[in-house]
């Protein structure tokens, strides 16, 4: 099979075509062909490297896929080769308390396809069978490839850790990426009084108040708090979702209510950041960190794929030869939502 591999951190050029041999499935395995495949920002990252992180290099990125089974591994049940399914992002050894108690996302033999095993850039994946989640024909491959990591991340941040309760604004980061598309929706369909949003463009704005956001307002302006406190007549807002990090991690703080939540999964811009301490215990805060979610809640999210009640984003489906551009233009910020690659 053809497949990309990152033998060393760097920049586009260390994303390398490759000829393996077709993997196997193990017992309780799959073989998925795959597809399309999800770009992630995270794969930037592994093809980056973070400083004091070690990646298990060589490794074939791509978190998320979608595509057919091909083969079953001895002991499989209840799938069938040619199923159409999407591809759970998130790996367990499966044998742990956390995992039991459907909280496999806090395990600690947790790990991600394209992070800490191989992923889905290439044409064959082999995953565990418990990953493989069938989709309703009426899922495009590429949609079903762009919902997985993304959707579940905000999931997890805005219903399991912020636990956003009808009526309340939510201030929404960087409204571009995948996953702030995805926390627009879910907000609205959990019944925010009111989302803003935050980008830095008039044509991201658009599509950002077309996903739900009630206001727009321009994260460029050094200013962008003092336009929070007035799009809310001087409240501010009950939750932040944010990646961003450095950059919008104080001034964040600021704009929340008493007993508001931020809640955030990365930091794009940096990880160190200021806490005043009186600021979060005066006004009984919550700063509270996120990573992914469990399974559980990943086969309840394509149900509502499934019904049409959320969607993923697609900005642009482009060949997996053109892997090095799609980083280029995930990099650059000028994608709305996910890139998506073919095989």
């Amino acid at each position: 099979m053809r497949c990309v591999v990152i033998r060393e951190h760097g920049s586009y050029d260390k994303l390398q075509f490759e000829e393996r041999e077709t993997p196997e499935p193990g017992p309780g395995e799959v073989r998925v062909r795959v597809r399309a495949a999800g770009l992630n920002h995270l794969d930037v990252w592994v093809r980056r490297g973070v400083p004091g992180h070690a990646f298990p290099l060589p490794m074939v990125p791509g978190c998320d896929g979608s595509g057919e089974i091909d083969a079953l591994g001895a002991g499989v049940r209840g799938l069938e080769p040619g199923q159409r399914v999407l591809i759970g992002p998130g790996v367990t050894a499966g044998d742990d308390e956390c995992t039991a108690a459907g909280a496999d996302h806090l395990s600690p033999t947790y790990g991600i396809f394209g992070e800490t095993r191989d992923g889905t850039c290439a044409e064959y994946v082999v995953i565990p069978a418990r990953n493989a989640i069938p989709i309703a024909d009426s899922i495009s491959f590429e949609d079903a490839a762009a919902f997985p990591l993304a959707t579940l991340t905000a999931w997890n941040m805005v219903m399991r850790r912020a636990q956003l309760r009808p009526g309340e604004t939510v201030l929404v980061h960087a409204a571009g990426s995948g996953v702030s598309t995805a926390a627009i929706q879910i907000a609205k369909l959990a019944g925010a009084g009111k989302i803003l949003a935050t980008t830095s463009s008039a044509a991201k704005a658009a599509r950002a108040r077309e996903l739900g956001a009630d206001e727009v307002l321009d994260y460029s302006d050094p200013a962008w708090s003092k336009q929070v406190r007035k799009a809310t007549a001087g409240r501010g807002v009950d939750i932040v979702v944010d990646h961003v990090g450095t950059a919008t991690f104080g001034a964040s703080l600021k704009t929340l209510v008493r007993g508001g939540r931020y809640v955030f999964c990365g930091a794009t811009t940096g990880p160190v950041a200021e806490l005043h301490l009186n600021l979060v215990f005066f006004k009984n805060l919550a700063v509270l960190g996120s990573t992914m979610g469990s399974l559980g809640d990943m086969h309840q999210l394509v149900r509502l794929l499934e019904a049409g009640q959320l969607r993923p984003i697609v900005d642009a489906v482009l060949p997996l030869a053109d892997v090095a551009e799609a980083h280029r233009r995930l990099e650059a910020r000028e994608v709305f939502g996910k890139i998506v690659l073919v095989p």
